[in-house]
């Protein structure tokens, strides 16, 4: 007769043992911070929300004004909504102009510096270098505001003679991209600095001299950082305030004068915001369009820099 063999499910050794008590022991700080991080992050959505709501809800205010069309906002040349006139062009061109001088001086420089910084510079100066760089960025916008009007704009006058107007947006422009190079420069030496290093050897092992290392292996291989850091530049210039609202001027003029005064969007804000203006009325419900309208395009700005990121991110292993 056969008898049946009878097994036993093996013994648990004991990192086993170990293993299921862990998983089944709460980990109380992780839970908190787990909680705090999602605490933080719906912060930061639902301010999101709250600020688009806010802007949605006034803006509807002034477009169901007599009077106020989309057409005529965004193609009329004339902006003076207290007696109804209410084509936002002026504001959008002078913002436009400032942000173009801006990066004028911001993309070269401040990429021309990344390149040194990473490629030439010995740690030494590199550690000497950037935090000197980085101070400009610590600097409040509203002293470039007077640099830009007390000092700026004397020079240029001294250049090209009466015809630069005291408020005048190619000044604001300068100053603005003088204020925004720490930012272009510290984010593309960070993207500079990830290229790895054997990139570089090999173009040394072809032959390649430093300069043509730099400008034909490093920077394509950087490129999306970059890219990211001259998109989140320009947005910069879009949103700057007191710069333009001391040094560009304070009336809308619908002009491509850089040399003539001329009130940018966020400038426009400034003076309505801070003056006594009643509420429910044109020019301050106008604001709130305005605002609208700078979300909208950095909300653009951002999904064109994700968009561009993903079409030029290079992975190494």
């Amino acid at each position: 007769m056969q008898k049946e063999l009878i097994t036993h499910p093996p013994l648990a050794d004991a990192g086993s043992i170990r293993a299921i008590h862990l998983k089944k022991k709460p980990r109380l700080g992780e839970m908190f911070i787990q909680g705090f991080l999602f605490f933080c992050g719906a912060v930061s959505i639902l301010t999101t929300l709250g600020i688009i709501y806010e802007l949605g809800k006034e803006s509807l205010l002034f477009f169901q004004m007599p009077g106020v069309t989309l057409i005529e906002f965004f193609t009329r040349t004339e902006w003076q909504p207290t007696i109804g006139k209410f084509g936002v062009l002026p504001l959008v061109t002078a913002t436009l102009m400032t942000t173009f001088f801006a990066m004028l001086v911001a993309l070269p420089l401040g990429l021309s510096a990344a390149i040194y910084l990473s490629e030439y510079a010995s740690p030494r100066a590199r550690s000497i270098l950037k935090p000197i760089l980085e101070i400009l960025a610590g600097v409040p916008t509203v002293v470039y505001g007077y640099f830009a009007l007390t000092t700026m704009t004397p020079f240029l006058r001294l250049l090209f003679g009466d015809q630069v107007q005291v408020y005048n947006t190619l000044s604001a422009g300068l100053v603005m991209g003088i204020m925004i190079l720490p930012l272009v420069c510290s984010m593309s030496e960070d993207a500079l600095s990830a290229v790895p290093q054997s990139l570089r050897e090999a173009a040394y092992g072809l032959g390649g001299t430093r300069l043509e290392t730099a400008l034909q292996v490093v920077v394509p291989a950087a490129l999306s950082g970059i890219i990211a850091a001259f998109i989140l530049a320009i947005s910069r210039a879009i949103g700057e305030t007191m710069i333009v609202a001391l040094a560009a001027g304070a009336g809308p003029n619908f002009t491509f004068n850089p040399f003539l005064s001329a009130e940018t969007l966020t400038g426009y804000i400034a003076r309505i915001s801070g003056g006594d203006v009643a509420y429910d009325t044109p020019d301050y419900n106008s604001i709130f369009a305005i605002g609208l309208l700078l979300f909208g395009a950095t909300l653009l700005l951002n999904i064109l820099s994700r968009r561009l990121v993903a079409r030029f991110r290079e992975v190494y292993e």
